[in-house]
């Protein structure tokens, strides 16, 4: 049984494939710098709070704000890539994804924890599902997804649905390294209807290393990361955006951001305003409960559904640790 995950070469970013419900993360973490000019976003400027100002400013009990569990959404699928680059050939800003997970309670960092991203196209389409309707996709075709979904029209909600297709791009799995780091090349989300952009996360901890990959632990949380209305309306008159048609839900007007700032999932961005499509860079730290067990069906932003242990549609077959 093998301690420590597989380095970089033995895991190829186009072929990291695996079983369902069965998790390889691969070893390394190499961050993929973004182009940024001398003029910055707005909020690039703010300074996200450390550990340390955490602690001075939060109760005796708490190091650290854990970061609001949000649903699953419709569109989740276990264990097909491998990989910190999750673009293969689509089209749009690049973004590079600087997150930190850290026990909320101690601050300390989650070494190894399997994370995964996973979110739409420039044009509002998420991989596996565009024959039904996907996000900004056709008109589904298929039947309706399991499970009463809690957001509004576009698959914000609950309810699991299977995939369409064998297309998996934007969705990928990684390892956090020995300071709870893990960086994710990607680009910058579109939009569909009834929701704001956004990138769905998971995380995965308690599993063992073998042979066949990380087996086992449990997701510790469920979230979603979001972009600030001025990064969207830049990105919103440049293609491949500019063709996506579909009426764009503010992040005011989501009912899944929970409108809480940077501990619901609110990005920290970093690009040159008057050339966004150099490239952003967005981080966040995620603060979490490694032995508590937030799969999604827990979350929900305002309204959503109250706190539950049960396993969610698509992770209740088994206990292993699952990309998307």
């Amino acid at each position: 049984m093998d301690s420590q995950p597989p380095t970089d070469s033995e895991v190829p970013q186009d072929k990291g494939q695996l079983a369902r419900r069965t998790v390889l993360v691969a070893g390394g973490a190499a961050v993929t710098a973004v182009g940024v000019g001398g003029v910055l976003s707005a909020n690039a400027s703010a300074q996200e709070a450390t550990p340390a100002t955490a602690a001075a400013t939060s109760t005796e009990d708490t190091c650290y704000t854990l970061t609001s569990e949000l649903v699953e959404g419709p569109y989740y699928i276990d264990a097909d890539k491998i990989r910190r680059d999750v673009t293969e050939d689509q089209p749009g800003i690049p973004l590079t994804l600087d997150l930190k997970v850290i026990d909320a309670d101690t601050c300390r960092p989650l070494r190894n924890a399997a994370v995964d991203i996973w979110h739409c196209n420039a044009t509002g389409v998420y991989s596996g599902y565009e024959a039904g309707g996907g996000g900004g996709g056709p008109a589904p075709t298929g039947p309706p997804p399991s499970g009463t979904p809690t957001g509004g029209p576009g698959g914000g909600g609950g309810g699991h649905q299977e995939p369409t297709d064998d297309d998996r791009f934007l969705r990928g799995t990684w390892h956090t390294d020995r300071h709870g780091h893990v960086t994710f090349k990607t680009v910058f989300p579109g939009w569909y209807q009834g929701r704001c952009v956004h990138i769905h996360v998971k995380v995965h901890v308690a599993g063992e290393w073998t042979d066949a990959g990380y087996e086992g632990g449990h997701t510790c949380h469920t979230g979603q990361l979001f972009f600030d209305e001025k990064s969207v309306i830049a990105t919103s008159v440049l293609e491949p955006y500019v063709s996506n048609t579909a009426t764009r839900t503010t992040l005011t007007e989501d009912g899944i951001y929970p409108q809480n700032g940077h501990e619901g999932g609110l990005l920290y961005l970093q690009y040159d305003r008057r050339r966004i499509e150099r490239g952003v860079r967005a981080r966040l730290t995620l603060g979490v409960a490694p032995d508590e067990t937030h799969d999604g069906s827990d979350g929900g932003g305002p309204g959503g559904p109250g706190p539950s242990a049960s396993a969610s549609p698509s992770a209740s077959a088994s206990p292993s640790a699952s990309a998307s």
